[in-house]
């Protein structure tokens, strides 16, 4: 079960406060924008999907309000939403250990560089903190350095390297060996 929560400070003009099993629909909006920034041309409705699987009491929502009036970034009925965390708990594959894991953190654009990221950040090592976690971990799109960059300057180090190969463009010559030379 989940820790109580604390709540980290924030900057002016600015509130944070936790989510509830309700925002199920507005979470997977925002990890619609996340991926929607990455790739526009992508569709994304397979989110709900991992929204489903993943999203629940152990896994806490908190969400950034903007208190500025004249904020029209988005709609009204997202009430100023501009920012979200949702964090988790992921099993480390070499110690074996538990710890947190960020499953999600977005900050809308017209409110980047504001120490916004970096209170969320900090909101996300409390809740590890009250789990009994001694760590955290998290996965950035290498593409996204302003985000590495702020992972970096907040103490996070680089652990592993994932690595893809698309294969749908792999031409095989029909005289070709398909399998790698280390397959016998």
């Amino acid at each position: 079960m989940s820790a109580p929560s604390t709540i980290a400070a924030f900057p002016s003009g600015y509130q944070i406060f936790q989510g509830s099993g309700l925002d199920r629909a507005l979470l997977v909006k925002f990890m619609q924008r996340t991926y929607a920034e990455i790739e526009p041309a992508g569709a994304y409705s397979h989110l709900a999907t991992t929204v489903d699987q993943y999203f629940s009491q152990e896994t806490p929502l908190w969400w950034v309000k903007a208190n500025r009036s004249g904020d029209d970034e988005y709609p009204d009925h997202l009430n100023h939403l501009i920012a979200c965390l949702w964090l988790g708990t992921a099993i480390d594959q070499v110690s074996g250990d538990r710890h947190a894991h960020i499953f999600l953190l977005y900050v809308a654009p017209a409110h980047r560089r504001k120490g916004i990221g970096a209170s969320l950040m900090h909101q996300a090592e409390q809740w590890a903190l009250a789990q009994g976690d001694r760590k955290i971990g998290l996965q950035v799109f290498q593409a996204n350095q302003p985000a590495i960059l702020l992972y970096k300057r907040l103490g996070y180090e680089v652990q592993s390297l994932g690595m893809v190969k698309s294969l749908s463009r792999i031409e095989t010559d029909p005289g070709r060996e398909v399998n790698p030379p280390y397959i016998n």
